[in-house]
This record gives C-alpha cells, sequence and structure tokens, in this order.
C-alpha cells in the first residue's frame, strides 16, 4: 500500500516512491508539483496567494506565495541532490471560486495564482508540462512521482490525469 504526504495548505513538502503526494481543498489555491522524471523526486506547494509582497505580517510564511513557495521547492530539491536542470512543473486549481459585483483585481485570486506560477516557472526556465487550472469549483490533486503523473478531482466532475 502507498504511503501518501499530505501537503495542507500554504505548506509544501517533498516526496519520492514508494510515497505519493496529495492536497486538499484547492479553490483559489493552486497546487504546484516541480519533479524530475529520472530521480523521481519531487515536491508539492499549495500557494494560496501570488506574491509575498502581499504580506502584512512580520513572519513570513514563504509556502503561502507563489514566488517564495517555488524558490523553496527548489531549493530542497536541490537538497536532495535533483538536477534542477531536468525539473518539470505540473500544476492545478486556481478556481474563481465566488462571483462578485465588482471587478476588482484584488478578487481575482485565482486567476492572480495561476499568472504568478506561470511567471515564475518561466523566469526559471521550468517547462509547465500540463495544467488543469480556472472554473469554479475546488479540486483536491494527487501526484505519484514515480509515475509522474497528477490525479485531479475536480468537484462534480470525472476524475482526470494529467
Amino acid at each position: 500500500m502507498d504511503n501518501i504526504v499530505k501537503v495542507t495548505m500554504a505548506d509544501l513538502k517533498m516526496a519520492e516512491p514508494p510515497n505519493k503526494i496529495r492536497t486538499m481543498g484547492l479553490g483559489s489555491c493552486v497546487g504546484i508539483i516541480l519533479y524530475d522524471e529520472k530521480s523521481h523526486l519531487c515536491g508539492m506547494a499549495h500557494i494560496m496567494l501570488p506574491s509575498s509582497k502581499l504580506s502584512k505580517q512580520g513572519t513570513l510564511n514563504r509556502a503561502k506565495y507563489a514566488d517564495t513557495a517555488i524558490e523553496d521547492l527548489l531549493l530542497n530539491l536541490k537538497k536532495k541532490q535533483a538536477p534542477l536542470f531536468r525539473l518539470k512543473a505540473k500544476m492545478a486549481g486556481g478556481a474563481q471560486m465566488f462571483t462578485f459585483a465588482s471587478s476588482s483585481e484584488a478578487m481575482r485570486i485565482g486567476p492572480r495564482n495561476i499568472e504568478a506560477v506561470r511567471t515564475e516557472l518561466k523566469t526559471r526556465n521550468i517547462p509547465l508540462i500540463s495544467e488543469d487550472v480556472g472554473g469554479g469549483n475546488g479540486r483536491t490533486i494527487e501526484f505519484d512521482p514515480k509515475t509522474c503523473l497528477l490525479e485531479v478531482r475536480t468537484v462534480n466532475k470525472e476524475v482526470k490525469t494529467i
């Protein structure tokens, strides 16, 4: 039986076979997975907001923001000897969970999270292999570092593998 490494909101963790890695309750949040197909190392972050510049707290939870979470995933993968030049990414989430009368940019958290992750990956030359983003429903994702497949369970929809 496989063990599951659970990533909670504003959290990041690493996994390798035979373990799988999962995060639940992705609404406007984005689940990002960085992985290496050959060493089967991977890391997942459950990102809540696009930029650490939005932090108003004295102590920064780096896993909460796209810019700092991806940086920390890279540092953790480097510590485990994953060759950074071979890393690839998959992501899911970033739904627009609520409809607002205002079209304020601040209320578009899901789409802003998606764009922030894409920008961070592009800046760091990490190819985004697949994604299941947007829409209006929550998701649970589970990544198997052995097969490099991401299972996406979306509320009121069929399970898909990307």
